[in-house]
C-alpha cells in the first residue's frame, strides 16, 4: 500500500490542508492519506493553548466525507516530542509493507537540517515537498543540508531526487490556497467570517466550542 502521511499542528486544519493531500494522493497514485496531529509539536509553542483532543476532533470532521483520508492519534499515544522521525519508524514498524510518502512544505523542508535526527528521514520515506504560496524556496538540491548531499542524485527527467535507499525527494506544485490556521484565528477573534476557508463540520465545531474567540 501506498500511504501518504501528513503531520501539523492543524490549529486548525482548512482547506490548504484538504487540497495538498488530495493533490499528493491524485498524483503519486497514493492508496490513503493519514493525517496526524502533532501532540507536542518540537518547534512551535501551542497558539492559544487549544488541546490536542479540539484539534484531533476537527481533523476527524474535516476527513469525514473521504475514504482515502484517515487520521491518527498516534503521536499523543506515543507521548513526548512529537518528532517526524519516531512517527515514520512507528509506521514502519506497524505497516512494514507499506511505501511512505511524506508530505511537508517546501519551507519546512528548506529548515529540514533543524529536524531531530533528520538524517534517517530519508531512509525511511520518500518526501513530497509542497510550494507554498507567496513563497520564495531554494530548489530541492539546493535545500539539502551540505552533510547529506552526497547521498543524492538528481533526476533531471523526473525531477526528483534520487537517494540512496532508493526513496526519492519530489517536488510538488499544484492548484495552491493561499489560506493558513493564523489568519483563521485572527478572523474568528476579529468576529469575521472563515465560511469557505475549511470545511462547513469545522467551523461549526469552532463556533459551538467558542475556539480561538481569545487567540493571540
Amino acid at each position: 500500500m501506498k500511504t501518504g502521511i501528513l503531520g501539523g499542528t492543524f490549529n486548525p486544519i482548512h482547506n490548504a490542508h484538504l487540497r495538498i493531500a488530495e493533490e499528493a494522493r491524485d498524483l503519486f497514485q497514493l492508496d490513503r492519506v493519514v493525517f496526524i496531529p502533532a501532540a507536542t509539536p518540537p518547534h512551535k509553542p501551542q497558539v492559544g493553548e487549544l488541546s490536542f483532543a479540539s484539534r484531533l476532533e476537527m481533523v476527524r470532521l474535516a476527513v469525514a466525507g473521504n475514504p482515502c483520508f484517515e487520521v491518527s492519534d498516534m503521536e499523543a499515544v506515543r507521548g513526548g516530542r512529537s518528532y517526524s522521525v519516531d512517527t515514520l519508524r512507528q509506521l514502519h514498524a506497524e505497516f512494514p509493507e507499506d511505501e511512505l510518502y511524506f508530505i511537508v512544505g517546501a519551507d519546512s523542508f528548506n529548515d529540514i537540517s533543524t529536524w531531530y535526527e533528520y538524517e534517517a528521514i530519508f531512509g525511511l520515506c520518500n518526501i513530497i515537498s509542497v510550494q507554498r504560496p507567496g513563497s520564495t524556496i531554494a530548489s530541492l538540491a539546493q535545500a539539502l543540508p551540505v552533510a547529506i548531499s552526497g547521498e543524492f542524485c538528481y533526476d533531471s527527467a523526473a525531477k526528483r531526487l534520487n537517494h540512496s535507499s532508493g526513496h526519492c525527494v519530489y517536488a510538488l506544485d499544484g492548484v495552491l490556497l493561499d489560506i493558513s490556521s493564523s489568519q483563521i484565528r485572527q478572523l474568528v477573534q476579529a468576529g469575521r467570517s472563515i465560511r469557505y476557508l475549511l470545511p462547513e463540520a469545522v467551523e461549526h465545531y469552532i463556533k459551538e466550542q467558542g475556539l480561538y474567540v481569545d487567540a493571540r
